[in-house]
């Protein structure tokens, strides 16, 4: 080989190693992902793309996306997946964005429409349902457009902006929020979800990439309103108070516990074969 054959050859490996280093991240398309992402879009060690919550699930098994902020529930049927430490979305007790809408009393439902975005959400209810609200209505899993879904049925899971947004008493309709619930439930916080991926995918510098850009984001919450409602006093004051006050980035102490919890209870009501292993990439 001439030298110069072997300085282009360098140079190729060199370039495919400055690819192989950029993480494909999978985000959440919802409001409470902004501050997980704040200035990763413009970092050249990442590339993200943003989907509902079950999409973020499907490219990450698929291999489009080295790093995905999967639903928890989506972790549980993965044993080769690694979870990026002290980060996720959660909550101490009322979430607001994730809840089931109802046209009547809870001992008198017999159906529930099911958001098609997260199966977390939807695999909490049905173990609400079992275990605290005892009753054992039909689940349809359907679109989330919430006049449709309570057409066809008595209640409605709704999840993200959609349930956020939505203003009940406007509609008659009664919101029954399933952070809440599971706080009375359980006495702690729930894991929504939180980024995860297979175990060769990050190492420790990406995890603290990730952690730096969670506290960068919650730092800067009053621009992020700003972005996401221009203009809109008022719904900007209810963004800051959403990602300030409501959802929790933490994966640590009571936060652990509660997913721990999640994933007990479900294998016990056969929603999940077996127990889950938490598995921590380094950090």
């Amino acid at each position: 080989m001439s030298a110069s054959d072997s300085r282009n050859s360098r140079t190729v490996e060199a370039e495919n190693e400055q690819v192989r280093r950029v993480t494909r991240l999978g985000a959440v398309s919802y409001l409470n992902t902004k501050p997980l992402v704040y200035g990763l879009e413009s970092n050249a060690d990442f590339a993200v793309r943003f989907d509902v919550p079950s999409q973020c699930a499907e490219l990450l098994e698929a291999g489009a996306t080295d790093l995905g902020l999967i639903p928890s529930y989506e972790y549980a049927h993965h044993d080769n997946y690694r979870i990026i430490p002290h980060v996720a979305i959660a909550s101490r007790g009322a979430v607001d964005s994730v809840a089931m809408f109802t046209t009547r009393p809870i001992s008198e439902i017999r159906s529930i429409a099911l958001d098609t975005s997260s199966r977390t959400s939807a695999n909490l209810l049905r173990l609400l349902c079992a275990v605290w609200f005892h009753i054992e209505p039909e689940f349809t899993v359907v679109s989330p457009h919430l006049r449709a879904m309570l057409h066809e049925h008595d209640a409605a899971l709704l999840i993200g902006d959609p349930a956020l947004f939505a203003d009940p008493i406007a509609t008659g309709l009664q919101k029954v929020d399933l952070g809440q619930t599971w706080q009375e439930m359980t006495g702690l916080p729930f894991v929504w979800a939180f980024w995860a991926g297979r175990q060769d995918a990050a190492d420790a510098s990406v995890s603290r990439a990730l952690r730096a850009a969670r506290d960068a984001g919650l730092a800067n919450v009053n621009e992020i309103a700003r972005r996401e409602a221009p203009g809109d006093a008022e719904r900007q004051e209810l963004i800051v108070r959403y990602l300030t006050e409501t959802i929790v980035y933490d994966l640590d102490g009571p936060f652990e516990r509660g997913l721990r919890t999640y994933y007990k209870l479900l294998a016990e009501q056969n929603l999940l074969n077996g127990a889950v292993d938490l598995r921590f990439f380094g950090d």
